[in-house]
C-alpha cells in the first residue's frame, strides 16, 4: 500500500471508532486552499473537527504529538471555511479533536480519541 492508501485505511479505522463511541461522521477529507481536515463529526452538541495521526512504534514519539501548532492553525483556518461555506453560526459549539492510532510491535492497534485536544487559534488577519 502507498502512503495515501495507508492513511485512508487508518482514517477508516478512526471513523469506525468515532461512530462506535456515539458520534456521527458528517464528512471526510474536507479541503480548502488552506489545507484539509480529516474528519468532521457531530458528537452530542459539538461539531468536531478531527485530525487523525498514526504511528507504527514510538520511535518518532506519540502520534498525537505530530499535531503541532502549525497543523492546529491550519485546521482552525479550514474549520472557519467549512462553517462559512455551510452557513453555520459563530454560536455553533465547536471542538478540535485528535484521534491517535498506534500500532505496537505485535501489530496490535491502539486508538485514543482526544476530545478538545486543542483550542481554536484565531486568524492573524485584521490584527494590524
Amino acid at each position: 500500500m502507498n502512503k495515501r492508501q495507508i492513511g485512508a485505511y487508518y482514517e477508516g479505522l478512526a471513523c469506525d471508532y468515532i461512530c462506535e463511541n456515539g458520534a456521527t461522521i458528517i464528512c471526510r477529507n474536507f479541503r480548502s486552499r488552506s489545507g484539509e481536515i480529516d474528519i468532521v463529526a457531530k458528537d452530542g452538541k459539538y461539531l468536531s473537527f478531527i485530525e487523525v495521526k498514526y504511528r507504527t512504534g514510538s520511535r518518532y514519539g506519540e502520534a498525537e504529538e505530530a499535531v503541532d501548532y502549525r497543523k492546529q492553525r491550519i485546521i482552525c483556518r479550514v474549520s472557519d471555511f467549512y462553517m462559512k461555506r455551510y452557513g453555520m453560526s459563530t454560536d455553533t459549539a465547536v471542538r478540535y479533536d485528535v484521534v491517535a492510532i498506534m500500532v505496537d510491535e505485535t501489530s496490535m492497534i491502539h486508538i485514543r480519541w482526544h476530545k478538545n485536544a486543542f483550542a481554536y487559534i484565531p486568524s492573524r488577519q485584521g490584527l494590524f
